[in-house]
This record gives C-alpha cells, sequence and structure tokens, in this order.
C-alpha cells in the first residue's frame, strides 16, 4: 500500500476504526524510510511553505495556457491552491513513483533555491505526476497538507503497530521532532531514549461542563480553581536543563528569559504544569500584554520589567525523575505545595489558589462573576483524578463565565475554505463610530449550515463591489458577536482587538441604527480596567 493509497483510504472513511486499520496497514507494507515522514506528515508537522503562491499560479497558468486573470477566478471557486493547480495542469503520460521522503526532502531544498531554479524542480514534478498524487504534492508545496485524522487515531494505529502503550506512544511524539534525524525506532525504542530530556508529557484537557452544576455530587469531592487567562504550559527541569513547552507542543523556553534561573534552583528530574500569565505588583495584568512581548523578536529589559511573567503552578507531573501522573490530584497538589515551599523560586512560581465555598450555589455565583477577580471562569477537578492523556469526560471540568457580546452589522463576505469554498461564511463586522460604520472585528464560525446558505444567497444578491475575494455588502444583516478578550489596539483600523471572536447569533430582530457603538467597546474595555 503506498500513500496515495492511505491518503484515499482516510478521505474515504469517518470511521475511527477503519482510518486506525489503514495506517496500520501503510505501516506494515511501507518502506522504513517512508514511515517516519508519514507519520509526521499525519500528526500535522509538515514542511513550511517554499515557493511563493504567486509563482505557482503564474507557472500553472502559462503552463495551461490561460490568463492568469481566469486561474484565479476559478481558484476563487475551488477555494484550495492545491486543487487548483491540479485540476488546471495538463494530463501526463508517463507517471513516476516518488517515495514520500523523496519529495518531504525536495520541498525543504526548494526554499534554497532561486525562483528560476524553483520552477525547473516543480515543473519536473508537475509533468510527472497526476490525480491524487499531483494533488497531495502540491499540498507539500503550499505548506498546506493536512489529512483527516486526529493525532490520537495516529497514536493507537502506532500501538497497534508497535505493540506499545497509547500513552507511552503519546509521550514520545509530543514535540516539534525532525523525520530527517528521527526513525520510528529513536522515536520509540527505550533504550534510545536517554537523549530526550527535553520531552514534556501529554497534557491532561478538561472537558467543558455544560450541565447543572450540582450534578457533580458532594462539593467536597472537587478542587475548584479560578481558569486563569494565560498560556498553559510545562515548565521542564532535567540534567541541569530548562524547557518551557506550551499546549500546542511549542518548545517556547526563548520567550520566557526570566524562568531560566529556575534550572539551578530546582532539582533534576521536576515537571511542573500551570498557567503561564504576565505578573506585576502582586496582581495579573491583562493577557493581550503577555501577547505582544511574546510576539517580539527582541526581549528588551524594558519589556521584561513591564510585563514580567510566572507560573501559576496547579499540578506536579515529575518529582526526582518519578512520574507522578497515576497518583490522585489531592497527592499530587500536597507534594507541589511542598516543593514550592522547599524549593524557593523567587516569586516565580505560585501554587494555583483552592477556591473555598459553602454549596455549589456559591462556586456558580464566581463563576458568573469571574473577570472581577481576574479569570475566566472556574476548573473543577476531582480530588482522586490521576494526571491523564488528552481531553476526557468525568475528572477534569471547566466551567467558563459567559461570553461577553456586541451587535454588530455584516459589511464584508469572503468565501471559506475546505468544504465551505463555494460558500460566503467569513465576514468583517462593524459598529458605529458617529455617523460611520467602523470595521471591528472578522468572525466565521457559529452558524448552522441552513442559515449559512441563507446567508450565502443574501451576499450574491447584495454585493456592492468586488476587492479580489472580497464581497462589500449592503449594511443590513446584524449579528451578536460573542468573545473572551477586548483591547485597545494600534494594529486595527477601529483601534480595538477582540480576543476569541465569533457569532452568537443572526439577530434578525435587531435594526441598523440600534447596533452598538465604538464608543460601548471603549466603556467596555474601561470598565475591565
Amino acid at each position: 500500500m503506498d500513500f496515495i493509497q492511505l491518503f484515499d483510504q482516510l478521505d474515504q472513511t469517518t470511521k475511527t476504526s477503519l482510518k486506525i486499520q489503514a495506517i496500520y496497514d501503510y505501516l506494515v507494507a511501507a518502506t522504513e524510510s517512508d514511515k517516519i515522514y508519514v507519520v509526521s506528515l499525519l500528526m500535522g508537522q509538515k514542511p513550511k511553505r517554499a515557493v511563493k503562491t504567486t509563482d505557482l499560479r503564474i507557472w500553472a497558468a502559462e503552463i495551461a495556457n490561460i490568463p492568469l486573470w481566469l486561474f484565479e477566478e476559478s481558484y476563487y471557486v475551488v477555494g484550495d491552491l492545491a486543487e487548483s493547480l491540479a485540476l488546471v495542469l495538463p494530463e501526463v503520460d508517463i507517471v513516476k513513483d516518488y517515495s514520500v521522503k523523496e519529495l518531504y526532502i525536495q520541498i525543504i531544498e526548494l526554499k534554497k533555491l532561486e525562483a528560476a531554479a524553483q520552477r525547473v524542480v516543480v515543473e519536473a514534478y508537475w509533468a510527472s505526476l497526476t490525480g491524487t498524487g499531483l494533488f497531495l504534492f502540491n499540498k507539500l508545496l503550499t505548506g498546506n497538507f493536512r489529512v483527516g485524522v486526529s493525532k490520537k487515531i495516529v497514536v493507537k494505529a502506532l500501538a497497534k503497530y508497535l505493540e506499545h502503550e497509547e500513552a507511552g506512544i503519546e509521550h514520545r511524539l509530543m514535540g516539534k521532532w525532525d523525520p530527517q534525524s528521527e526513525s520510528l525506532t529513536s522515536l520509540f525504542d527505550a533504550d534510545k531514549q536517554g537523549d530526550k530530556n527535553f520531552l514534556p508529557y501529554p497534557f491532561f484537557l478538561a472537558y467543558p461542563l455544560e450541565e447543572d452544576i450540582t450534578t457533580l455530587g458532594p462539593l467536597s469531592d472537587w478542587i475548584l480553581e479560578a481558569k486563569l487567562d494565560g498560556i498553559r504550559g510545562q515548565l521542564i527541569v532535567r540534567e541541569g536543563e530548562l524547557f518551557v513547552w506550551s499546549r500546542g507542543e511549542e518548545l517556547m523556553t526563548d520567550k520566557f528569559p526570566e524562568f531560566d534561573k529556575l534550572r539551578s534552583l530546582l532539582p533534576s528530574g521536576t515537571v511542573l504544569d500551570g498557567e503561564i500569565i504576565p505578573w506585576l505588583e502582586d496582581a495579573p495584568l491583562d493577557f493581550a500584554l503577555m501577547q505582544t512581548r511574546i510576539g517580539r523578536k527582541n526581549l528588551t529589559a524594558k519589556i521584561l520589567k513591564e510585563v514580567p511573567l510566572i507560573l501559576v503552578c496547579y499540578d506536579l507531573l515529575e518529582w526526582e525523575g518519578k512520574d507522578m501522573r497515576a497518583l490522585p490530584l489531592v497527592q499530587r497538589r500536597a507534594l507541589l505545595a511542598q516543593v514550592l515551599q522547599d524549593y524557593k523560586s523567587d516569586g516565580l512560581l505560585r501554587l494555583s489558589q483552592r477556591l473555598e465555598f459553602n454549596n455549589w450555589e456559591e462556586a456558580e455565583s464566581y463563576r458568573i462573576d469571574a473577570r472581577l477577580y481576574h479569570a475566566e471562569g472556574l476548573m473543577i477537578k476531582h480530588v482522586n483524578s490521576p494526571y491523564g492523556v488528552g481531553r476526557k469526560r468525568g475528572s477534569w471540568w471547566k466551567f467558563k463565565t459567559a461570553p461577553m457580546t456586541v451587535d454588530a452589522v455584516m459589511i464584508y463576505a469572503q468565501a471559506g475554505h475546505g468544504r465551505r469554498a463555494n460558500l460566503f461564511t467569513d465576514y468583517t463586522f462593524a459598529v458605529w463610530d458617529g455617523d460611520q460604520l467602523v470595521p471591528f472585528a472578522k468572525a466565521y464560525s457559529g452558524l448552522t449550515d441552513k442559515e449559512l446558505i441563507q446567508i450565502d444567497n443574501w451576499i450574491k444578491r447584495h454585493t456592492l463591489a468586488k476587492f479580489g475575494p472580497i464581497r462589500s455588502v449592503k449594511a443590513e444583516l446584524i449579528f451578536e458577536i460573542a468573545f473572551e478578550g477586548i483591547n485597545l489596539s494600534s494594529r486595527h483600523k477601529s483601534g480595538i482587538a477582540l480576543r476569541f471572536p465569533r457569532i452568537l447569533r443572526w439577530r434578525k430582530d435587531k435594526p441598523l441604527a440600534e447596533i452598538n457603538t465604538k464608543q460601548d467597546l471603549l466603556n467596555l474595555i474601561q470598565a475591565r480596567q
């Protein structure tokens, strides 16, 4: 079975068991050199785009002998560049068979070439591939390769193939590893793991609580903490080195230089799980300040002083080199408290506060007003819960406060991607600023398929102007926009930036004159501060 067949099988089924079996069958039949590259791609670790997409469109249009404007219009309809390229390129007479390893490495090498040399290489591959093979090569070329499988499915298939436990497989796959310097043996053989002291543990994630909080049983069975607004991370100290990993499996050690001193303050074999937040004068700062800091290439002494960071610790995953995850949470937390007390951290490490309530009603009241306490809601964890892998129902819950909302009007629309490529589903919204409408947010999620079709038809009938893929529409459709945070921003025309904006509902009952104003948003920012 080759990779094209594997892709087709994964693309043609939604059944988890069939996806797992397809990956397993591929691993059984594939060459050893290709396996690690395929695992990398299935896990979402793909080569970065090596060639300018503008060049690809020009080259393909010239080969297909069509005007560039026609290709561009076709691309807007198809919604996917790799697929558009595959559709317009002429059929080839002789199809060659390439290994995944060869194509993967070739994509990386392309980045080192000038545009003219890139074109020679790319056209040679275009002239020897067809169908799904050509589409997959284009996906790699554009840096947008994705397969319809979750990491959990890949882990299950590998566990079956290697005859290992899933937890161990998931642990070894953590972080960004390079298939050019790894193999299945180096990743998963226990005897080859001595040099992987940088690896984090798979993160345990809380499940959203949607039912009545009182159905969780006795309050005494649970540990309640504030859901903080920061970056979930693991801090690792092993063999005199320190590593900081984000929940997105990004190694971010260089972004948090203040933590470096913990290398000598904490003993080797320590792994802490917690929330990295900006903290100054014994109080948390706004998350947007940390976002700005993280986005900087150079961290000056000034920014380190103005936006210092700490780790609010709520779990101890490893201590003195021993995996603690199987212990009940109440024991891990007690040991964590003792560690933080014994090993002074100059204020860089703080124990997450256990919130005390007399009953669930008091906890619910805290959740409703969580923003007053610089929190997003509640974390609810069973006292006897082990530290698991991934998101599972039952032992860890997150109970978020209601989002902030604003009523706004749609003024621009753009086609979506993938299955939404033929529908206008990405919208720009505006509020009143005096007698003018000023755009302030973009959103594309929250509506039903039926609503999307209705809005798409309306957009096509009420377009005022076209700007490439973007359409300006009559200011008529009103929507309630939900968001988690709001801040001033010099990067946006409105001077305002929202965090996690999404569509809450279509307000057919709301007239344009009654939507919110920019001043309403500024008042909200001032009230939060």
